[in-house]
C-alpha cells in the first residue's frame, strides 16, 4: 500500500493514478496531518510519497522525519517543484525526485521499495 500525500488536488489525481497503474493500492492525504492519522490507523502502509510543498503544521520533509522516527520500515519517496532538499533535511534512505518527475523512474523506485519489504 502507497500513502500519496499531495495537497493539489489535480497533482494528487495524476500521482494516484499513475501508482495504481503500476500495480500498487494507494491510500491519499491531503497534507501531512491527514497522512500521520492515516498511517497511526493502518498497518498496511509500505510506501510514503509525499511533496515537500504544503501548508498546515508540517511540510513534506518534517512529515519524511517523522515517519522515519515512527515508522522506520516504510519507503520514503519526496518530490518537489521548487525546493531540492540537502541531506541535512532528510532522513535516512528517502528518494527524491523533482517536479516533473518521470514516471518510469518513480515506478521503478516504488518497485524496488516494494521488494525490500
Amino acid at each position: 500500500m502507497v500513502l500519496v500525500v499531495e495537497d493539489e488536488p489535480l497533482v494528487r489525481m495524476f500521482a494516484v493514478d499513475f501508482v495504481e497503474d503500476a500495480g500498487f493500492d494507494v491510500v491519499e492525504a491531503a497534507d501531512a496531518n491527514q497522512a500521520v492519522a492515516i498511517l497511526e490507523a493502518r498497518t498496511d502502509i509500505r510506501i510514503v510519497f509525499t511533496d515537500i510543498d504544503m501548508p498546515g503544521s508540517m511540510e513534506g520533509r518534517k512529515l519524511a522525519r517523522a515517519v522515519r522516527d515512527r515508522w522506520p520500515p516504510i519507503g520514503i519517496i519526496i518530490v518537489s517543484r521548487h525546493k531540492r532538499p540537502v541531506d541535512d533535511d532528510l532522513p535516512a534512505r528517502p528518494v527524491f525526485f523533482p517536479k516533473p518527475y518521470d514516471v518510469d523512474a518513480v515506478t521503478a523506485e516504488l518497485d524496488r521499495m516494494a521488494a525490500l519489504r
